[in-house]
């Protein structure tokens, strides 16, 4: 691949091409997105005054409708490409697969998006995620103990995202196989809103006394089991992970209230992003899905 950018970045720079790349997060309220962004700003960069990239992004990943009029915006305004991470799995479908055929370049970042046409889709593997937080659970409920039997709750940022749904499949898929005493609660959805999942943490802890384990999965939800764990101090009693890494997150293992974290490259995802783009938009071959890794 670098030998291809190479010889991308010289022909380029000869016909002193400058392409418009829309790169449209998920929320920018969230540290996460704005690990992508620098990601994005840094290929632009590298790329030498070849790329002018655009950042956009509604302010919470809740606001779907917004990211939807956003999307729409900025197909009218004709880039060479868009980088998206969408907020929904269904609801930019028809406007991407318009702009696709239009002959803009569509890479899909984090989430996948259901009937539209685009050239790459670069992602963590949400199914591994998952089952490596179960792992982890299981491994610090030993150390902290504890018998592998009682309530584990779920706390996840929205229903219907299929990166959230993939992570929560592969945690409860894992923990079947590993700990099949443990008992998953019905999952809770918090709008990706730090407050309710710590009001959700609290709700559990009272209507449970055989609460052993939480799982919640992105920085928000992390973020407000975190927090009451923390403020109620059961580090030791209720043994919590969590997906991203951003600083809130880690205070909280520091602290010990969140055990482990499973962790993205979201500037990776922001670099390559750009990257691929600039690519598809030169006529390079890409991959159809490039796994851009996950950690513990």
């Amino acid at each position: 691949m670098l030998l291809v950018m190479a010889s991308i970045l010289f022909g380029a720079t000869l016909g002193f091409a400058v392409y418009e790349i829309a790169f449209i997060v998920k929320a920018t309220d969230s540290d996460f997105w704005q690990y992508t962004i620098v990601g994005a700003e840094n290929a632009e960069h590298d790329l030498q005054g070849l790329v002018n990239v655009t950042v956009y992004g509604p302010p919470s990943e809740s606001d779907i409708d917004k990211q939807v009029a956003i999307l729409e915006d900025v197909v009218n305004k004709k880039p060479d490409a868009i980088v998206i991470s969408s907020t929904s799995s269904e609801a930019p479908s028809l406007i991407l697969d318009e702009a696709y055929k239009q002959g803009i370049k569509i890479i899909l970042i984090d989430n996948f998006v259901y009937d539209t046409g685009y050239n790459s889709f670069l992602a963590t593997n949400n199914r591994v995620g998952g089952a490596l937080a179960a792992d982890k659970l299981v491994e610090y409920l030993k150390a902290a103990g504890k018998d592998l039997k009682g309530k584990i709750g779920l706390v996840s940022a929205m229903a219907g995202v299929q990166v959230l749904t993939d992570r929560d499949d592969g945690f409860k898929t894992r923990l079947a196989e590993i700990a099949p005493d443990l008992e998953v609660l019905p999952t809770i959805y918090v709008d990706n809103d730090i407050s309710r999942a710590a009001n959700a943490t609290e709700d559990l802890l009272i209507a449970y006394d055989d609460l052993i384990g939480m799982f919640a999965d992105n920085n928000h939800t992390g973020d407000g089991v975190a927090r009451v764990i923390e403020l109620q101090g059961l580090q030791d009693e209720v043994i919590s992970v969590a997906y991203d890494s951003d600083p809130q997150e880690i205070d909280a293992l520091r602290n010990g209230s969140l055990k482990a974290l499973i962790v993205q490259d979201p500037h990776g995802m922001g670099y390559k992003g750009v990257m691929f783009a600039f690519m598809a938009i030169n006529g390079e071959p890409l991959p159809e899905y490039f796994d851009t890794g996950v950690y513990v």
